[in-house]
């Protein structure tokens, strides 16, 4: 029996922030229901096709659902949905601001036939305040954010590789929905939970905020490295490869020195012998580090860092994460259903004794329209109709 086994979860979704929030959902064992667009569905599904001709997003954050297409200003749209809502666990949505409220998703509307629903709403600035109705894309609240001030060069700002705003939003969407079904259990009642992306990216960038508090100057941006520690990032070997390491401490100092630059007279230094004045004087540190390196492989630093207890790491990219050896020992990789066929997909972090993660296919647009009507009492009759009138 997994955690959520019995729960349902219908999702008005679309992109990465609520997907996301609703796959981990699905991962413990409830079921999930996305309603989607009819012809189209998620615009997410057509992001690109790097997996068998099926979007890298949508394959990542939507499996384990079931597809049911609607045009929610049809007619016959509340009909389905409030059948839906009557007896669902949760409703998550993310539609463009205001969109839900005009739809009559709201707990205050949906009280009366579901007082247990937990409804969760994710949108880019929250309910009110001067931006409610202000468009937000990743790239944007990463902006706004001030997370784009302090990433990159320090003569470029640079996004984050991945959609980092809306993979926070949907972990805190995750997070208040377990939270708020065990406050259900305790009073039986629903709950309203508003997520939106800046707040979500405003306490992941707690750090720098803190460390420009009351004025003073932000950490600066630094590439791979550490804005206020050093060294800790990327430096060359002579063979080419890069190699990424980190000191926390004095003592790991002192061990660098003895162990890896073998240089120990570089431990009384007065430019290096605090974190503070290493990072003060961190040019004059990498040409040492750099000069120090220039004869050695890559695989030779790391035997060194790994032998003086530093840690360390090789600059993987995407095939060699696919190829990650930790990843086969544990044993991390299982195989899911798709429109296109098996794909590799990794286990979810975390999980404990006792149960299995969903790991269940991606749906096609539209998989399980009928068979999610039919359960809700639509006869082949009704729901051919639906059909004809193109409401599905």
């Amino acid at each position: 029996m997994r955690p959520l086994d019995g729960v349902t979860v219908v999702t008005l979704e679309h992109a990465v922030a609520a997907p996301f929030a609703t796959r981990q959902l699905a991962d413990l064992g409830a079921r999930v229901i996305k309603v989607e667009r009819p012809g189209t569905g998620d615009f997410a599904r057509a992001y690109d096709e790097r997996v068998g001709g099926q979007a890298s997003h949508f394959v990542w954050a939507n499996r384990s659902k079931e597809s049911l297409t609607l045009d929610v200003k049809h007619p016959q749209a509340d009909e389905v949905l409030h059948r839906l809502l009557a007896k669902a666990d949760v409703l998550v949505q993310n539609l463009a601001p205001g969109a839900a409220a005009r739809l009559g998703l709201t707990r205050a509307a949906l009280s009366d036939v579901n007082p247990g629903l937990i409804v969760c709403n994710i949108s880019g600035y929250g309910p009110d305040g001067p931006d409610r109705d202000r468009k937000a894309y990743d790239l944007l609240v990463q902006a706004e954010a001030g997370f784009l001030s302090v990433t990159g060069t320090p003569e470029q700002p640079s996004k984050s590789g991945v959609s980092i705003a809306d993979i926070a939003a949907g972990m805190y969407a995750y997070t208040n929905t377990l939270a708020a079904l065990i406050q259900r259990g305790k009073t039986g009642q629903g709950a309203t939970i508003e997520v939106s992306m800046l707040e979500a990216l405003a306490e992941w960038m707690g750090y720098p905020m803190y460390y420009a508090y009351d004025g003073a100057p932000p950490p600066a941006r630094a590439g791979a490295s550490h804005a206020t520690i050093f060294p800790y990032g990327p430096f060359p070997a002579g063979d080419g490869s890069v190699v990424i390491l980190g000191l926390q401490n004095e003592r790991e100092w002192a061990a660098f020195c003895d162990a890896v630059l073998h240089q120990p007279a570089l431990k009384q230094d007065a430019r290096f012998d605090s974190n503070a004045r290493r990072a003060a004087n961190r040019e004059a540190l990498t040409d040492l580090i750099t000069a120090a390196f220039a004869g050695l492989t890559g695989d030779a630093v790391i035997a060194r860092l790994d032998a003086a207890g530093i840690a360390n790491a090789r600059m993987n990219d995407m095939a060699g994460l696919w190829d990650h050896a930790q990843l086969r020992a544990r044993d991390r990789w299982r195989e899911v259903g798709s429109p296109a066929g098996p794909i590799p997909a990794l286990l979810p972090p975390g999980g404990f004794d006792g149960y299995a993660p969903r790991m269940d296919p991606v749906p096609a647009l539209g998989e399980h329209t009928d068979t999610v009507l039919s359960g809700l009492g639509f006869s082949s009759t009704e729901i051919d109709r639906l059909h004809r009138e193109g409401a599905l």
